[in-house]
């Protein structure tokens, strides 16, 4: 199995360079997966009715879309957590704080150790194409597979403007009242 990128030639309109052509990268869309398929699939690997699957996801899925919207991070079996969050803006008097501060909410998953795993051990076809769409090259990849992990990001602005603020320095996960929006750094 391989995630496949499509590198395709094209014109740059925007950005530092517009007017110069350069393989810009995206992914090669699959096809979405139905939930009917999933269901057939784990009935299958598990001698459970799909109906009854379906009943527990429609029920797991409510579960963890309440206790998320309360604050707290939600596991998901065999992938990892899910949160939700804010971006927002840092102000330094207590005056200052308020609703506006805030610029995105936000949906945080973070990955199992498994899941990172896959990734990493997955490899990468690029197909490269000229502005035509014509094929001309693949390329598979023999990186070291370096996988970002977003909780070890900096925050790339020492005024936390823009920043990522939904949790704490102490790793603290949000579990708690405060609902993932926390303000400041």
């Amino acid at each position: 199995m391989a995630i496949k990128v499509i590198a395709q030639r094209r014109v740059l309109k925007i950005g530092k360079n517009p007017g110069v052509k350069k393989f810009v990268m995206r992914p090669d869309l699959y096809i979405p997966v139905q939930e009917k398929k999933v269901f057939s699939e784990a009935s299958t690997h598990s001698g459970i009715n799909a109906g009854v699957i379906k009943a527990a996801w429609d029920a797991a899925g409510e579960v963890i879309r309440t206790w998320a919207t309360e604050g707290h991070s939600v596991p998901l079996p065999g992938l990892g957590t899910m949160r939700f969050g804010v971006r927002s803006k840092a102000v330094e008097e207590l005056d200052d704080v308020k609703t506006s501060l805030i610029t995105t909410r936000r949906i945080v998953f973070t990955p199992s150790v498994d899941v990172k795993d896959e990734l990493k051990n997955t490899s990468i076809q690029i197909t490269c194409l000229d502005e035509d769409g014509n094929v001309l090259k693949r390329v598979t990849s023999s990186d070291d597979a370096e996988v970002e992990d977003e909780s070890l990001t900096p925050d790339p602005s020492p005024t936390g403007e823009g920043s990522d603020n939904t949790g704490d320095d102490n790793g603290d996960d949000n579990s708690g009242g405060s609902a993932g929006f926390e303000t400041g750094n």
